[in-house]
């Protein structure tokens, strides 16, 4: 009953001599299973659970890398392993394994110190499988750079990188996947092959001789076939694994005879019908005469084998409910707790529970999925004459001497037993069940205005902006020799075939052209006045949108805000309440977020950040904040369902603090909304959290101080006016995850401040992206492989007057699948039902309108179908496809469109721009995307939208900008002063980073951008550290290139526009607005008129011998040093 069976099977492990395997029913219900276990178990005992692989059978895509590397990392261990418990859902049985021996014999162990054939270790990577890339992010991934390798083995938690020294192995360091920074040194490792099928040439062989045996007619003709002997991992080629080998194994050879199975009742029903479900996906499957598969009986163990395999060694099976009379049955005395729903509406809330506490002779564990709700048990006790002890897990229960303990623990059901006299009570058994918001790590970075600039996502033929000559087209980085100099130069096409090369040092002049689609983007001609005509007419424009917005801040700025004061200890203890470290960007909103707070300007920052990417712990941390300081703060958020789910997430953030919190939605009967709007007046509440409705009540803060926007793209225009009136005065926060393009421009504009969380949770897999017509197999085995692996499916159709038949629809074409409906039309509570129910997994298919768009999480659900995709904009799109892949399992969605033909031109665009970004972390890259598809004339309105289109995005809003910052302080705009072009450096030595060094083309230019962006000298010294640590030593065109990029960031902050030196001197030209010291000009050419010389009033020439390399880096050096106006 309840937990027991997980409790039963950790005691049982522990007084075993060898390890036991515990089989589930499901993946679902293995995944339960192991989180109980590992409470039970404790420390004591290694706890591996084998994974299913989340795929169909015969798919033609392979499992997720992750799971591949999961299921290796077992299976290395099982041979070895004395005791401790392995969990499998009872249908992984079935599955045909690599012999025992094969990953044992396949793995290397490496050393620090060890000699190793470096070349010869690089192609037994390729025979393990593993995959050569150009920078490792996944696991079975590797990298070749001078005498680094990269690698992220399979088993493994983290990538590694290891140093050679000839042939032997300098060091062994983690390293960082998002940041590619190295972390520990590692002394061993053990390398694991990459894939569960070899890929070396002898198995290829042996794979193409049984496969011409296996099927008939010719060999070529067949996509697996001609794939595999390329070398080609083919998708799905797990499925082809007894073509690998001459036997093969399952689980159960993997353990030692002695190993005892605790397994369902019923388990050759559970193999039966997983059976015929293998057998009826081979029906659809073996339909494609490209991709022949084999038989079930070929691929998958028989059940009369798996069953008889189980007969023979020890064990028994287990049932939640009554296992009947058989012999040899028994029947353990434990039963569920009693009902023991604490009723808020009573008197004595907790009137059953004391109850129960008072009848039971023993003791009794209350375990909880939070501190919050932790703290809540304690308090409803507390006071009540109980001995009571909060504690960290079940054995500290044990041993502990008080009659009640209270522990955060991954219990559903409890469970009585009673010859122990222990009493288990879950949360859901005292508070009936709700949604529950799931704790994820975090991981780093990105600013606003870079990803507009940033070049890394170009192709050969994008448009990019040149700040001097307009829009052209990019065609690739060259390598051009000039004046005996190798130089890398991007190379741009523009009107009439006209070339220009533009060289890496001066790569801040480039930006990527939005604005209008690459289609439309003009083009313009070299050496005529087409663009200087086009950025007039653009000024003329900007003036008035600058003064406008000024409009706007002015009023802002005219009233001063609060500013807030808090303790630092409080604050750093609150802090600590967050279970993962934040990332770096997370940090750095942080930051931003409490500097307005503590500034007398009133806060308007947006922060971006995808769909669970952390932006709520950004709003808590501001409401820590904003409460210390002795205000009150308001949460608007756009669904009952996400208030009530803030709610929670906020009171398990504050259960530690008196910090009152209160949820104001349709859910609360007039008198509780009576009392909260009372507590509000009198400043009793702190915190509240609300639909719209709290928009009515925003008088009736005694002393609110911070307002905080969830979803800010989901509330209507008259809302948001609502909203604006408050800003002049109070601190506003506005949460979303792709910012509509009007507040884009508000804050690239500099008026709203904006922060970016662009870094995805650790073990969050991208959404993989399908865009298709209707297609009822497809639709199927959609459904089908989610619901196979536990999961649940979002199916989104927008038309509330046709649900009732696409559900009919559905149930014909997946009758596995339970289905209920949800949308707006709807009674609110009938719709929360729907809702908990669904997160509760009592059904697997959720059918609804956009309702979810803005809902809770569900890490179950890990499956969107989306009909008619084409009618949606991009940013619901992303916020739809959001909602999938909230856990560590590969989710995908679904775009059903209509075929090309009949669909506009920006549906097309917009189906294609979300399956192109499936990155994590894309959302305010798709808001980009959403400018170049409108034309961008939504932004301020369509007058803008032409001078967008002609001078692109980026440039627009760096003039905006610059008018911006001339009108603030007080001073006409002078916008046809020529923008910053940079400094032009030219030391006539090669600086470039090689094409040995750093092979990849694509690495190569973000490379080059990230260098010509670094700001400060620290930035650079970072950039050096990194480049070293990812990739060796620098050669000396590199080190060239970083130390051109020094002189430049000096040359800069003293106004010089050019530097050029060679063997027998050189010159500086100066700006009209240098910075130099003129006095120590003057003293220069006074004292040394041998050396240098002025011509003119803008250039220094200079004469010295300085063919060395290191000559003219010391001379250039000190000169600036002499002519900086800093300089003692």
């Amino acid at each position: 009953m309840g937990a027991s069976p997980a409790l039963l099977a950790a005691e049982i492990a522990a007084k075993l001599r060898s390890p036991l395997l515990v089989l589930a029913e499901d993946p679902r219900h293995a995944d339960q299973l192991e989180a109980e276990i590992r409470f039970f178990a404790g420390d004591s005992l290694p706890v591996l659970h084998f994974v299913e692989w989340e795929t169909l059978p015969w798919d033609s895509f392979s499992p997720h890398q992750d799971i591949v590397s999961d299921r290796l990392r077992v299976l290395r261990a099982l041979p070895d392993l004395e005791r401790g418990i392995v969990i499998a859902s009872a249908p992984a049985l079935l599955q045909r394994l690599p012999p025992t021996h094969y990953v044992a014999e396949r793995s290397l162990e490496l050393r620090s110190g060890q000699t190793l054939d470096r070349n010869g270790f690089i192609q037994r990577l390729a025979d393990a499988g593993y995959l050569r890339v150009p920078q490792v992010t996944e696991h079975g991934e590797y990298a070749v750079r001078g005498s680094l390798i990269d690698l992220f083995p399979m088993g493994n938690s983290a990538p590694l990188r290891i140093d050679f020294f000839d042939d032997e192995i300098e060091t062994i360091r983690s390293f960082a996947p998002d940041t590619q920074l190295s972390g520990d040194t590692l002394p061993a490792i053990d390398i694991l092959p990459a894939r569960e099928v070899p890929m070396d040439d002898a198995a290829i062989k042996a794979f193409r001789s049984r496969y011409r045996e296996r099927f008939e007619g010719q060999p070529a003709k067949s996509k697996v076939y001609r794939e595999i002997s390329e070398g080609i991992a083919h998708g799905g080629i797990e499925y082809y694994l007894p073509l690998f080998f001459p036997t093969t194994a399952s689980l159960l050879d993997y353990l030692p005879a002695e190993c005892p199975v605790f397994a369902p009742l019923g388990i050759a029903d559970i193999l039966t019908q997983a059976d015929e479900e293998i057998r009826e996906r081979h029906q659809l499957a073996s339909l494609d005469p490209e991709r022949p598969i084999l038989t079930a009986a070929e691929t998958f163990h028989d059940v009369a084998d798996v069953m008889s395999a189980l007969e023979q060694r020890p064990g028994g099976e287990y049932a939640s409910r009554k296992l009947g009379d058989a012999p040899a049955t028994v029947d353990l005395a434990t039963r569920l707790p009693p009902a023991l729903r604490i009723e808020a509406r009573y008197e004595d809330a907790a009137a059953q529970l004391m109850q129960f506490l008072g009848s039971f002779d023993g003791r009794v564990l209350f375990t909880t999925d939070s501190a919050g709700r932790r703290e809540q048990i304690v308090e409803l006790l507390s006071g009540r004459g109980l001995d009571l002890v909060r504690v960290d897990g079940w054995h500290e229960f044990l041993e502990a001497q008080h009659r009640i303990g209270v522990a955060i623990a991954p219990v559903d059901n409890g469970c009585i037993l009673q010859d122990a006299r222990l009493a288990l009570v879950s949360e859901q058994q005292l508070f009936g069940e709700r949604v529950r918001p799931k704790k994820r790590k975090r991981y780093n970075d990105r600013d606003p205005e870079t990803i507009i600039r940033q070049l890394s996502d170009l192709e050969s033929g994008s448009p990019v902006v040149h700040i001097d000559y307009g829009v052209g087209r990019y065609l690739g980085l060259v390598t051009l020799a000039t004046g005996g100099i190798t130089a890398e130069f991007l190379h741009l096409e523009y009107a009439d075939g006209d070339k220009l090369y533009v060289p890496v040092h001066a790569l801040e002049l480039i930006s990527r052209y939005t604005g209008a689609s690459p289609e439309t983007a003009p083009l313009h001609r070299l050496g005529s006045d087409q663009w200087a005509k086009a950025r007039k007419r653009a000024i003329k424009k900007i003036r008035d949108v600058a003064a406008e917005l000024l409009d706007v801040y002015a009023r802002r700025a005219a009233r001063p805000g609060h500013r807030f004061t808090w303790s630092e200890s409080e604050y750093r203890a609150f802090e600590e309440g967050f279970p993962f470290e934040l990332t770096e960007d997370q940090a750095h909103t942080v930051d931003e977020v409490l500097a307005d707070l503590r500034s007398d300007q009133p806060m308007d920052r947006v922060v971006c950040g995808d769909v669970g990417f952390g932006k709520t712990e950004v709003a808590l941390r501001a409401t820590f904040a904003a409460v210390h300081g002795n205000k009150q703060v308001a949460v608007l958020v756009p669904t009952t369902l996400l208030a009530q789910q803030h709610g929670q997430n906020f009171r398990d953030r504050f259960a530690d603090w008196p910090v009152r919190i209160e949820v104001l939605s349709r859910f609360q009967t007039a008198r509780e909304v009576k009392g909260i709007v009372e507590g509000m007046r009198n400043g009793a509440v702190d915190v509240v959290i609300g639909t719209h409705r709290l928009l009515q009540h925003t008088r009736d803060f005694k002393n609110v101080g911070l307002v905080i926007v969830d979803e800010e793209h989901r509330f209507g225009v008259r809302h948001k006016e609502v909203i604006r009136s408050l800003r002049s005065e109070i601190d506003v926060l506005t949460l979303t995850a792709t910012p509509i393009p009007r507040t884009l421009n508000m804050s690239l504009g500099g008026l709203r401040e904006m922060s970016l969380i662009t870094t995805p949770p650790a073990e969050r897999l991208a959404v993989k992206t399908f865009v298709s017509e209707w297609n009822d197999v497809m639709i199927r085995e959609a459904c089908l492989r989610e619901i196979k692996r536990g999961g649940q499916v979002y199916f989104i159709h927008n038309r509330v007057e046709d649900i009732g038949r696409v559900e009919d629809n559905l149930a014909k074409l997946v009758p596995e699948a339970s289905i209920r409906i949800g949308h707006g039309q709807m009674p609110e509570r009938e719709l929360e039902l729907v809702m908990a129910d669904f997160y509760h997994r009592r059904f697997n298919l959720l059918l609804c309108t956009t309702i979810v768009e803005s809902g809770i999480d569900v890490p179950t659900a890990n499956t969107i179908i989306i009909n008619r995709a084409d009618r949606f904009g991009l940013a619901q799109l992303h916020q739809l496809r959001g909602r999938v892949g909230r856990s560590h399992h590969r989710a995908y969605a679904y775009l059903i469109a209509p075929p090309k033909a009949v669909m506009t031109a920006d549906a097309v665009k917009r189906l294609e721009a979300i399956d192109s970004l499936e990155d994590l972390g894309s959302g305010f890259t798709l808001a980009t995307h959403d400018l170049e598809i409108r034309g961008a004339g939504e932004l301020l309105g369509d007058e803008q939208s032409g001078q967008i289109q002609e001078i692109g995005f980026s440039l627009y809003t760096e003039l905006l900008g610059r008018a911006v910052e001339s009108l603030r302080a007080g001073e006409e705009p002078n916008l046809d002063t020529p923008l910053d072009s940079g400094v032009d450096i030219n030391l006539h030595l090669p600086a470039l980073l090689p094409d040995e060094y750093v092979p990849d083309v694509h690495l190569r230019l973000i490379l080059y951008k990230r260098l010509s962006a670094a700001a400060t000298q620290a930035e650079l010294d970072q950039f050096q550290v990194e480049l070293i640590d990812r990739f060796g030593l620098l050669p000396e065109a590199a080190r060239n290139l970083v130390h051109n990029a020094g002189i430049k960031q000096q040359a800069r902050a003293l106004g010089i526009q050019k530097i050029d030196i060679a063997d027998r001197g050189g010159y500086i030209v100066f700006g009209d607005n240098s910075e130099i010291d003129p006095l120590a000009l003057i003293k220069l050419v006074q004292n040394d008129s041998q050396t240098y010389r002025l011509k003119g009033s803008h250039r220094l020439n200079f004469t010295a011998e300085l063919e060395e390399a290191k000559a003219r880096y010391d001379f250039i050096e000190q000169l600036l040093r002499t002519l900086s106006p800093t300089n003692d």
